[in-house]
């Protein structure tokens, strides 16, 4: 990262994710974000938490299995995934996010169109969980900074190009996340970096980026690793998105071991038990 950005968005000074004044402390401690899709067609848990009533249980039921966060999304990203259009992506997210905002834990509206996170953040969540790390909708960054909302910036690509060298990649796209975030008056401890493991990538350049953790980790923000079920795990050994939990496991606690502040899972409850593991041996180093 370049002194100019630096200067213009130093690094928090404390290890606390600020989700519109909830401070999450991951100083020593792995932040778990529980997933709950609100579609018919996610990758692996597409339908299950698509009716209201369905939704509502399931994200009880990550609560009570130690999600620190909750991830609502309303729209699959998942590879050759159809666009939602931005009623329909309302109407699936803001009754859940409505009827969830009395939760102990925060949040987080997972989308990548303003109007959507806007919505979201008056009905109550604290987060946004932008796929495109700010960098997509131009008013996304203007929307976070307005609520004073706790910003997920991952990193994404519009095209796979095998012949990039993805670190590189990811470290300027972050530096101009950043920049972005700074002129729109976002705080240094409400943004998280997320380095978009399944998003843009070949197989080798997610392993790369998985294997460059710490590089990201090093810039000072809190890194969010989301590899939860993924075809990369299928790629390393044939299994179908359910199979995978042995897989995002291990992915996991490579990521806690690097340094990274956050975790964002569908098996909640393995994977509070994994991180809680990881950090007792690290702890006792």
């Amino acid at each position: 990262m370049t002194g100019k950005t630096m200067a213009a968005l130093a690094p928090p000074t404390q290890r606390r994710f600020d989700a519109r004044g909830r401070r999450l402390d991951y100083a020593g401690r792995t932040l778990v974000m529980g997933i709950l899709n609100v579609t018919p067609d996610s990758f692996s848990d597409g339908g299950r938490s698509a009716a209201l009533d369905d939704a509502l249980a399931n994200a009880r039921r990550l609560v009570a299995e130690g999600a620190d966060i909750l991830d609502i999304g309303g729209e699959s990203t998942r590879p050759g995934h159809m666009p939602v259009p931005v009623e329909e992506e309302l109407r699936r997210v803001l009754p859940v996010v409505e009827a969830l905002a009395g939760l102990p834990v925060p949040l987080s509206i997972d989308t990548q169109k303003a109007v959507v996170a806007e919505a979201a953040l008056k009905k109550g969540a604290a987060i946004v969980n932008d796929i495109w790390g700010l960098m997509g909708d131009p008013d996304m960054a203007r929307v976070a900074a307005a609520h004073d909302a706790g910003v997920v910036a991952m990193h994404n690509r519009s095209t796979v190009d095998a012949s990039i060298d993805i670190v590189p990649d990811i470290l300027a796209f972050f530096e101009q996340s950043l920049e972005r975030a700074a002129r729109a008056g976002i705080a240094p401890a409400r943004i998280s970096l997320d380095p978009g493991i399944g998003f843009g990538k070949t197989f080798e350049q997610n392993l790369a980026a998985l294997a460059a953790l710490g590089r990201f980790v090093a810039l000072g923000f809190p890194v969010l690793l989301g590899t939860s079920r993924k075809s990369l795990i299928g790629k390393v050994i044939e299994t179908t998105p359910a199979e995978r939990l042995p897989g995002t496991i291990a992915s996991n606690v490579i990521g806690i071991m690097a340094g990274c502040a956050m975790i964002r899972v569908h098996d909640v409850g393995a994977h509070v038990q994994a991180a809680r593991v990881t950090e007792a041996i690290l702890h006792a180093a």
